[in-house]
């Protein structure tokens, strides 16, 4: 089918569709007391209006905008609302939203007068669209769009350079005709009798005999053009049929408007199986979800533990057969687990808390509480009568509340008993608390499981994942290449059977592997920067060195003899080492020989060097692959992106220095001038640093791995090369005569080769020397090396930076951070309230200046600030869950505990005798314990009271204990701060959102 005919059915179906567009809601006001409030309801459209009346409605609504203060506005019913929710428009997931709360004041007339408005504007922008895409894929009309002027329809441009083009007449045809369908309607009809967007008119309904047309025409276009043309003698798509108003048919303007029509009938295809998925399961063509009554999402949607964000959240559609007897069953099931969780979860947590009971458990077996351990281990300690007692309990509580009478006569989870400090029981307060308890329990559900996770690995209740140490992240994490930040790092767990010869077998293999691959990285990079030897590789063959290709290219060229050398060698340094020595008699990768440089052959340094050994070999297994994977993509060993032709990333600078990904990158603009002089020079200057820096790189690296030089640096006064310190220490030590060799050896430099001689006369860097073994000299070659160089003198230029800084903070040239000492990081490491994984963390480094008498003042009121947050969260929880004192807390003056509200709110109504008493004993709390005794003389928080369940006061367990009741008041200060902040927008203490009404989300009250 053509695009034209296929646009001619789409009208069709277009005009079948257009209903769906008809504004068909509206608003009233039901009047209740002092307020009503808004709901929707469905109204039919009337009236007539010719159908132009959908094409340009809106314009004139930018016209009425200006004339509605002369216009008489009907009066205004004013109304009581908490938002437009149920409107035409709102929509998931934001519902109704007006952040500017323009809807705030109630004013029915404003709100429909906007949604009027909104709906014009929509369809105009529908129109827009249309008129956007549809010349592009249509083409335009032939002739004249105004005679007069000589103006032709292919002369408008399209978008909105056609402004411009548009004559006075057509200006005036377009508001006059939006003038039309605003009064022929009756001006603000839609808003004061109709719908918002109801202009009266309905568009006609498809007859059968239209559809015979469509399927008929559909089945015309098929045949006309040949069944299966073409695909077979044309391109797919192609009719054979011109549009007659495709004036440019050129094959790059047709192949133009078939990408777009792919583009835009993929678009469509996702589109109409949306709409239809939507129409089908909520059998409305523009789909209210609200109508998707069969959902498993809506089956008990109003439920106890239906809480948001997700609603009813059932994956499994375990409750999609909307069986009710079930899904009660199932809801007191998962309340009373959650029941037994929450006590388990507070089992694990109070002993490690409050320490035990003092006294025996069992005396008739001698069984002190003490001797129970906390978690999984207390199973085996618990006696047969024990175990006896809780079963007993929990079919006592079952039977006696009557079996499944939560389910069948009352509530799930409504065991039928009252707790006696639970004041207020109304239904209302019931839910409530079922819905806290349900949401407590799942969260303890997670919980527990994790804890009986962490126990059972780690051996403790509250789980130092150090004694986990079947771990197979454990099993060699004091081995070689054990480095941070990773530590022993084994995803696949090839160590966790703790196979020794297994695991130095595979270490032996690494390092051997990383030897190799640093040879062959080395091997890409030397003949690129030093060329290749003079001669002949094989005279037998006459192979020279210059003919053998750099990268995978040469494996094609290495004779036979060549093969068999390498493997020859491979295997004398196997067996003159003695085959596995390293696993069984040596450590891995030790191969029984000593460089002859290497002075100090001692065990710390030789541990040392292995260790850099293996971070260098990782480095170059996935340096070599990359060159693998770059070589291979471009065909060169050090793979000029230029040549890789399929990559869409092609840089088209032919600078020096750019490269991929980034080309040509001059994030300052200095070049922006175009001056090149000024350019050549910063290039120059960019090189010589990236040769000092490269040299400074190889500098740092080399005496840690390779040793240092026998015998003396400077005989005259005994210096020898082992006493130069390795890094920045090494300033020191270098006498007056070397700091005058090497500044006047960098003089001769640029002298000899001419000041800026390689900026005016060469190019940057190209100093007039021709290294010995730079056989290839040619301009393309000097070219790539100069590329090659500034690349890896960036690299070295930032390597150093690094480098510099870490010998400056650690005082090492390859800088342990453990001897950062300084660190603010490092200053109080080991006090209380450090833990992982931030470990001491202090980001505005107030501790930095050591003063140990300011750290523990901070730390006891942090301590004290957590005490107090932890009493005020569970001071807003306990009154929600658990109700309030009967009886009153102040009888001279009637004050009862339930006339006290939850929260914020409560500030006011306590009495000034109330306030006394507090503040009297936080006084009495800090004196008696001695100010400040516990900075100056116990450890902070420590105010010398023992708490009488607590039976072990060992160092130990105060030390811990002190620990957790830290981060358990780091976590009460950030929940009582959101209390309060929730509690002062909502006026709640356990503040429902929806009471937030000044939310700009929210419309107001009138």
């Amino acid at each position: 089918m053509s695009r034209a005919q296929t646009a001619a059915v789409a009208a069709a179906a277009a005009a079948a569709a257009a209903p769906a567009f008809l504004a068909t809601s509206g608003v009233k006001a039901v009047a209740s007391g002092h307020s009503a409030q808004l709901r929707g309801s469905q109204t039919a459209g009337s009236a007539s209006l010719s159908a132009p009346a959908a094409l340009l409605g809106s314009a004139s609504a930018l016209l009425a905008a200006q004339i509605c203060g002369k216009v008489g506005k009907p009066r205004r019913s004013m109304t009581v609302v908490t938002a437009f929710e149920n409107e035409l428009g709102v929509q998931a997931p934001l519902g109704f939203w007006d952040p500017l709360g323009l809807s705030k004041d109630g004013d029915v007339y404003s709100f429909k007068r906007r949604r009027s408005v909104e709906i014009k504007h929509g369809r105009i922008c529908m129109l827009a669209t249309m008129g956007y895409i549809t010349p592009e894929i249509a083409g335009k009309f032939p002739g004249y769009l105004d005679p007069t002027i000589k103006l032709k329809f292919e002369d408008i441009p399209n978008g909105l350079a056609a402004i411009s083009k548009v004559p006075l007449a057509g200006w005036i045809q377009m508001i006059a005709y939006a003038g039309f369908c605003e009064i022929s309607a009756g001006y603000d009809a839609d808003v004061n009798k109709r719908t918002p967007g109801d202009m009266g008119w309905k568009p006609p309904q498809v007859p059968l005999a239209g559809w015979i047309q469509m399927i008929a025409y559909a089945g015309f276009c098929e045949i006309s053009a040949g069944y299966d043309a073409d695909v077979n003698k044309r391109t797919p798509g192609d009719m054979g049929w011109k549009p007659p108003l495709f004036g440019n048919n050129s094959p790059e303007m047709k192949q133009r408007r078939l990408n777009v029509e792919i583009a835009n009938g993929r678009l469509s295809m996702m589109a109409i199986i949306g709409m239809f998925f939507q129409d089908g399961l909520t059998g409305q063509a523009w789909g209210d979800w609200a109508n998707y009554t069969d959902s498993p999402l809506r089956a008990f949607e109003n439920e106890l533990g239906v809480q948001a964000p997700l609603g009813f959240w059932d994956p499994l559609g375990l409750s999609k057969d909307g069986d009710v007897y079930s899904f009660k069953r199932r809801r007191s099931v998962e309340i009373k687990h959650g029941r037994i969780c929450m006590l388990a979860t507070m089992g694990y947590i109070t002993p490690e808390i409050a320490g035990k009971f003092p006294g025996y458990l069992d005396p008739t077996i001698k069984l002190k509480f003490e001797d129970i351990p906390n978690g999984l281990a207390a199973i085996s300690k618990v006696p047969l009568a024990g175990w006896i007692q809780m079963i007993a309990y929990a079919g006592f509580c079952e039977i006696s509340a009557g079996y499944d009478a939560d389910v069948n006569k009352r509530t799930p989870g409504d065991m039928g008993w009252k707790p006696p400090l639970f004041g207020n029981n109304s239904p209302e307060m019931k839910q409530r608390r079922l819905n806290v308890e349900i949401a407590n329990g799942r969260l303890s559900m997670m919980a527990i499981i994790g804890m009986f996770f962490q126990d059972g690995l780690t051996g403790q209740a509250w789980g130092d994942w150090a004694n986990y140490t079947d771990s197979p992240l454990r099993a060699f994490e004091n081995e070689l290449g054990v480095q941070a930040p990773l530590g022993f790092w084994d995803p696949l767990g090839l160590s966790k059977d703790g196979d020794v010869y297994s695991f130095k077998r595979r270490r032996s293999v690494e390092i051997k592997h990383g030897r190799i691959c640093m040879l062959a990285t080395m091997g890409y990079i030397t003949p690129e920067i030093a060329g290749k030897f003079p001669g002949y590789l094989d005279p037998t063959i006459k192979l020279k060195f210059e003919d053998i290709p750099n990268g995978l290219a040469a494996i094609s060229k290495v004779p036979l003899a060549g093969w068999i050398q390498m493997i020859a060698y491979a295997g004398f340094c196997e067996i003159s080492a003695g085959y596995d020595a390293d696993v069984n008699k040596r450590t891995p990768g030790d191969m029984g020989w000593k460089p002859p440089l290497f002075g100090n052959n001692s065990p710390e340094m030789k541990q040392r060097r292995l260790n850099v050994e293996i971070a260098n070999g990782r480095l170059a297994m996935m340096a070599i692959i990359g060159m693998f994977f770059q070589d291979g993509l471009t065909g060169q060993a050090w793979g000029d992106w230029a040549n890789y032709t399929d990559s869409p990333l092609r840089a088209f600078e032919n600078e020096l220095g750019v490269q991929a990904p980034l080309g040509f990158w001059d994030p300052l603009g200095l070049s922006k001038d175009g001056d090149v002089y000024s350019f050549k020079r910063r290039r120059s200057v960019e090189i010589k640093h990236g040769r000092i820096c490269m040299l400074a790189t190889m500098g740092y690296i080399t005496p840690e791995v390779a040793g240092k030089f026998p015998g003396y640096l400077d005989p005259t006064i005994k210096l020898k090369f082992e006493d130069i310190p390795n890094g920045l220490a090494a300033i020191s030590k270098v006498p007056l005569a070397g700091w005058i060799q090497m500044i006047a050896y960098a003089g001769f430099c640029e002298i000899s080769a001419g000041y800026d001689a390689d900026v005016n006369k060469r190019t940057p860097g190209d100093m007039g020397w021709k290294p010995p073994l730079f056989g290839n000299n040619s301009p393309e070659m000097k070219q790539r090396r100069l590329n090659v160089e500034i690349a890896n003198g960036r690299l070295s230029m930032m390597a150093i930076i690094g480098m510099f800084f870490q010998d400056g903070l650690t005082g090492q040239a390859w800088g342990d951070w453990a001897n950062y000492t300084d660190s603010p990081l490092r200053a109080f490491e080991n006090e209380l309230g450090v833990q992982a994984p931030l470990g001491f963390w202090d980001p505005l480094g107030l501790s930095k200046d050591g003063d140990v008498y300011s750290f523990k003042r901070r730390r006891s009121v942090e301590i004290k600030h957590g005490r107090i947050c932890m009493l005020a969260t569970m001071g807003y929880i306990t009154p929600e869950v658990a109700g309030k004192f009967p009886g009153y807390l102040d009888p001279t003056i009637k004050l009862k505990f339930e006339d006290i509200p939850n929260g914020l709110a409560a500030i006011s109504k306590v009495p000034l005798a109330g306030w006394i008493q507090m503040i009297a004993y936080a006084g009495f709390c800090e004196i008696s314990a001695g100010y400040d005794a516990d900075v100056n003389k116990r450890t902070p928080g420590d105010m010398g009271w023992k708490p009488p369940l607590f039976g072990n006061n060992a160092p130990e367990m105060k030390q811990r204990r002190l620990n957790v009741e830290i981060a358990n008041g780091r976590l009460a200060m950030m929940a009582i701060i959101g209390m309060f902040f929730q509690d002062g927008l909502t006026g709640q203490a356990w503040g429902d959102w929806a009471n937030y009404t000044d939310s700009p989300l929210r419309a107001k009250v009138a």
